[in-house]
């Protein structure tokens, strides 16, 4: 009778120390988006590309994620802060006039897609790898589409979003992830998760 209670006491045991490992397992692997096949191309970028094709390489490159460290996330923080903090937010149709348009804040104006083009152009003059920093196309709780950059690290992808200056693993955010940058090239694009019909252009 006593053996048999201490089997079933070990048996609970381990049962829950399973539990336990699947569970920090699976907290580990949602660190990284999974990311599917190519996808395509925000008209955003493409159009980007047409006046920036100095900041459109076709060069093929191997996935580089940032070497997580205390140092490497003060100086990311900053640059996010610093973006945050000095440009004004502005739809494109204010901007510019037209829905959609990509382009670096030099006036000190812009939407989500020109915050996160700067953070990602200042990142790199810092020396972060390109392949890290990846331009993504998420979806808001009420549909509007939203740019973000995604920035890998050995430790995750995280966050950099002009709508928050806490920056967040992927997974902490409240979006539903659409597609982003391939860490090869830019100018290929990989869906995340499953198909939305989120729309290319983005609004924030």
């Amino acid at each position: 009778m006593f053996g048999d209670s201490r089997k079933s006491a070990q048996a609970l045991a381990l049962a829950g120390a399973l539990a336990l490992f699947s569970t920090m397992a699976q907290a580990s692997g949602a660190i990284f988006a999974a990311t599917g096949g190519e996808t395509t191309i925000p008209f955003g970028w493409v159009d980007f590309c047409a006046r920036y094709q100095t900041e459109c390489p076709d060069d093929m490159l191997a996935p580089q994620p940032i070497e997580y460290s205390a140092q490497a996330m003060r100086r990311i923080r900053a640059i996010n802060d610093y973006v945050n903090r000095t440009i004004e937010p502005v739809s494109d149709m204010d901007h510019w006039g037209v829905i959609d348009q990509w382009d670096y804040p030099a006036d000190g104006k812009g939407d989500c897609e020109d915050y996160a083009l700067l953070k990602r152009r200042m990142l790199m003059k810092e020396g972060f790898p390109r392949q890290a920093l990846l331009m993504t196309v998420v979806k808001e709780k009420n549909g509007d589409g939203h740019a973000v950059l995604t920035v890998k690290t050995t430790r995750g992808d995280f966050v950099l979003d002009n709508l928050s200056d806490e920056v967040r693993l992927w997974n902490e955010t409240p979006y539903r992830f659409v597609k982003r940058q391939s860490e090869e090239s830019p100018n290929i694009w990989v869906a995340i998760g499953a198909p939305t019909n989120a729309p290319d252009y983005v609004s924030k």
